[in-house]
C-alpha cells in the first residue's frame, strides 16, 4: 500500500479495505511504520515503535480491524509495554498487565504500533520533555503540538496513524486537537473505564479516549470504549442507539449558547472569535436556536481547586515511582516545574483538599444551571493558536501557585468540563491567517455525547476540514 492511499482513508476506511481483503492488517502496519519513519524525524511525535506488531495472531475482529494505533506514554495500559510518563524518573518501566482501556481498544480491532510523546507526567500544555524532546506541530516546525496528548494529535494530523490514544484531565485531548487540527472528544465522567487497578484519575476529572480525523471514527471508537466494566464505581446513561448511528441521524433543533468572550485577563485571538461566531451562524442556519450566552464560570476558583485536588499526594506518587525504580526524585530525574510541584505537594493538607472538592461541587451546580436553558455551549477550544517551543512544559521556572494561570491563558475554556464531568469536543473548523489551525469547542450535559456526535457530523459537512494538509505531513515529507 502506498502512503498516499494510506492517508486518504480514515480508520474505518482502512478497516473496510481489510474486510474486502484489498489490504492485509500486516500491510497496514508496514505502511504505518513507513509513514512514521518519514514524518517522525521532523515532528518527534512517536517515542517508540513496536517491531512485533502484528504479533502473528489471527487478525482481530472489530470495526477497526487491522488499523494502526498509538498509545500515549502515560497510564498503565498495555501489559508488557514500556510506559515512562515522559520522565527520566520512570525510564524503562514496563506495564504488568492490560487495563480495561487496553482490552477495550484491542477489541475494536486496532493494531498497536507504537507510543506517542507527552510532557512529563502529562502535566503541561506542550508535549516536550527532557527524556524524548519536543513534539513539533505539523503545521509549523517549532510550534507546540499542545499537551498533554500532543504526540498523539501531531501523529494523527501528520498522517502517521488515523487514530491515537489521548487522555484529558484539564484539556489534554481537546487542546492538542485544536492546535494540530484534529478531532478531540472529552467523554462524560465515567464513560470510559479506568480500571481495574485505578478508579478515576484526577478525582474523576481525567478521561481516556482518542484523537481522530473524522467524526465517524470518533463515534465508532466511543461505542467501543464506553462499555461498563466489572467494579466500575458507576455507570452513566447511554443514548437509545449506538453512538455511530448518530452520524446519520440529524439533531433535532437544539438550544445553543455561544460565546468567545475571555474568561480571564487573557485575550481571545480575534480570528478565533470570528470562527466561533461563524460556527454559531452555521448552526443557526441548520435550524438550531442559537444565542450569545455562556455559563457563569469562576476560573480563579477552578484553578485553585484543581491545584489542590490534583497535587494532593503528588509527592507520594513521585516518591513511589522512585522507590520502584531505584531512583531519587531530584533535578536529575524530574524537570523543574515537576520538582516544584513535588515540594508544593508536601505542604498540602487534607483540609485544603476537602475544601477544594467542595469548590468543585459549587462549580458543577453553577454551570449546571446554564444547561437547564441550553443544550450545548459553543466556545473557542483555545483562546490562542499554537505557541512556540519552550512557552509551556514542565522544565520552565513558574512556581506552582502561578503554573495553572500561566497555562490557562490559551486553554481557559476547557478545564470547566473536567470539573463538571460534562462531555466536550474540539472540531478543526477554521484556519488562522498565520497558517495554524483553529479549534472550536462544543459542550453538552453529562451523558449526552450523542448530541456532540450529531452536531460534529453536521459541521464536518458544512465546514469541512478533511482537505487541509499540514506542511509537515507524510505526503509532503516523503
Amino acid at each position: 500500500m502506498d502512503i498516499a492511499d494510506y492517508v486518504r482513508h480514515d480508520g474505518l476506511g482502512l478497516a473496510e479495505l481489510v474486510r474486502k481483503r484489498e489490504v492485509s492488517p500486516q500491510e497496514l502496519v508496514r505502511t504505518a511504520r513507513r509513514a512514521i519513519a518519514i514524518a517522525n524525524p521532523t515532528i518527534n511525535a512517536v517515542v517508540e515503535t513496536y517491531d512485533d506488531a502484528p504479533d502473528g495472531r489471527p487478525p482481530r475482529k472489530g470495526p477497526f480491524r487491522g488499523v494502526p494505533f498509538l498509545i500515549k506514554d502515560v497510564g498503565q495500559h498495555f501489559g508488557g509495554r514500556r510506559m515512562e510518563n515522559g520522565s527520566r524518573l520512570c525510564r524503562g518501566f514496563t506495564v504488568a498487565a492490560d487495563s480495561n482501556f487496553a482490552r477495550m481498544v484491542t477489541a475494536t480491532g486496532v493494531t498497536l504500533v507504537g507510543r506517542s510523546n507527552t510532557p512529563e507526567f502529562s502535566m503541561a500544555l506542550s508535549a516536550e520533555n527532557l527524556l524524548y524532546g519536543a513534539t513539533s506541530n505539523p503545521w509549523k516546525l517549532g510550534a507546540s503540538a499542545s499537551g498533554s496528548s500532543g504526540g498523539a494529535a501531531a501523529a494523527v494530523a501528520a498522517g502517521m496513524v488515523p487514530i491515537a490514544h489521548g487522555s484529558d484531565m484539564g484539556g489534554s485531548i481537546r487542546g492538542p486537537a485544536a492546535w494540530c487540527g484534529t478531532i478531540g472528544l472529552y467523554p462524560s465522567r465515567g464513560r470510559v473505564s479506568a480500571g481495574p487497578l485505578y478508579a478515576e484519575g484526577g478525582n474523576g476529572m481525567s478521561q481516556a479516549f482518542v484523537m481522530t480525523r473524522t467524526m465517524r471514527d470518533t463515534a465508532a471508537m466511543l461505542d467501543g470504549l464506553s462499555i461498563p466494566q466489572p467494579g466500575d464505581p458507576f455507570v452513566i446513561r447511554r443514548p437509545p442507539r449506538p453512538f455511530a448511528a448518530y452520524t446519520t441521524i440529524p439533531a433535532k433543533p437544539l438550544r445553543i449558547g455561544w460565546s468567545a468572550a475571555p474568561l480571564m485577563d487573557a485575550p481571545v485571538d480575534p480570528e478565533i472569535a470570528t470562527v466561533v461566531r461563524r460556527t454559531a451562524e452555521t448552526l443557526d442556519g441548520m435550524g438550531h436556536h442559537v444565542e450569545e450566552a455562556a455559563p457563569e464560570i469562576d476560573l480563579p476558583l477552578i484553578d485553585r481547586a484543581c491545584k489542590d485536588v490534583w497535587y494532593f499526594g503528588f509527592d507520594q506518587v513521585l516518591d513511589d515511582w522512585g522507590r520502584r525504580l531505584g531512583r531519587e526524585v531530584g533535578p536529575d530525574t524530574v524537570e523543574r516545574a515537576t520538582l516544584a510541584f513535588h515540594a508544593f505537594a508536601k505542604g498540602q493538607s487534607p483540609a485544603r483538599y476537602f475544601a477544594a472538592l467542595a469548590d468543585c461541587n459549587t462549580v458543577r451546580r453553577t454551570v449546571g444551571r446554564f444547561f437547564t436553558t441550553h443544550d450545548v455551549w459553543l466556545s473557542p477550544t483555545c483562546a490562542q493558536v499554537a505557541a512556540p517551543f519552550g512557552t509551556y512544559g514542565m522544565n520552565i521556572s513558574v512556581p506552582p501557585e502561578d503554573f495553572l494561570v500561566h497555562e490557562q491563558r490559551p486553554c481557559q475554556f476547557m478545564i470547566v468540563n473536567n470539573v463538571t464531568g460534562q462531555p466536550a469536543i474540539s472540531l478543526p473548523l477554521g484556519m488562522h491567517s498565520n497558517g495554524l489551525p483553529i479549534g472550536v469547542q462544543l459542550g453538552a450535559r453529562p451523558g449526552e455525547e450523542h448530541l456532540l456526535v450529531q452536531l460534529g457530523t453536521a459541521l464536518e459537512e458544512a465546514m469541512p476540514w478533511r482537505h487541509r494538509v499540514p506542511p509537515l505531513h507524510v505526503t509532503n515529507l516523503g
